[in-house]
C-alpha cells in the first residue's frame, strides 16, 4: 500500500510542484511531497507554473523548493520523476531507492521536459503531460488501496 509519494525534478520550482499539487488533489489520504535533485532551496514556484496551476484550480503559491535527501528517499513509498535521467540519478545517489523510483510518464513512455525560463506555452504543454502521467498513476494507486 502506498502511503507517501515524492515527486522529483531538478530545481523543484516548476514540474515537481505542479505534479505534487495535482497528485494531492487526486489522491486523498496519501502524503504527496516534492523535492529537487539540485533544488533552488527556499525559492517559490516559478510564476508561470503558479499561473498555469491556478488556471487549473491548484494554488501552488505557498510552495518552497527543497533538495532531495536520504531522509526523504527512505521515508517515502513511491518516487516519481519527470525524466528517465532523474530516476537514474536518484538511484545512483540513493541505491536504497531501487524498486520505488519511476517516471511520471513511464506508462506511456514519455519524459516531462523542463519549461524553466521558457515561454508560457511550454508550461501549458508540461502541465498537460503532468496531468496525463498523474491520471495513469492515480488509477493504479487507487486500485491498490
Amino acid at each position: 500500500m502506498i502511503r507517501s509519494m515524492l515527486v522529483v525534478c531538478v530545481g523543484n520550482i516548476c514540474r515537481s510542484p505542479m505534479a505534487e499539487y495535482l497528485l494531492r488533489r487526486e489522491l486523498e489520504g496519501i502524503v504527496v511531497e516534492s523535492a529537487g535533485l539540485d533544488a533552488l532551496t527556499g525559492y517559490a514556484a516559478d510564476p508561470a507554473a503558479i499561473q498555469v496551476c491556478a488556471e487549473n484550480g491548484l494554488d501552488i503559491s505557498k510552495h518552497r523548493a527543497r533538495p532531495l535527501n536520504a531522509a526523504l528517499v527512505s521515508a517515502t513509498d513511491l518516487i516519481l520523476t519527470m525524466e528517465r535521467v532523474h530516476s537514474q540519478e536518484i538511484m545512483r545517489r540513493h541505491p536504497s531507492a531501487r524498486g520505488k523510483v519511476f517516471r511520471l510518464g513511464d506508462v506511456e513512455d514519455f519524459d516531462v521536459p523542463d519549461p524553466y525560463r521558457k515561454a508560457l506555452s511550454h508550461f501549458y504543454e508540461v502541465y498537460e503531460l503532468i496531468a496525463r502521467g498523474t491520471e495513469s498513476w492515480t488509477s493504479r494507486i487507487k486500485a491498490l488501496a
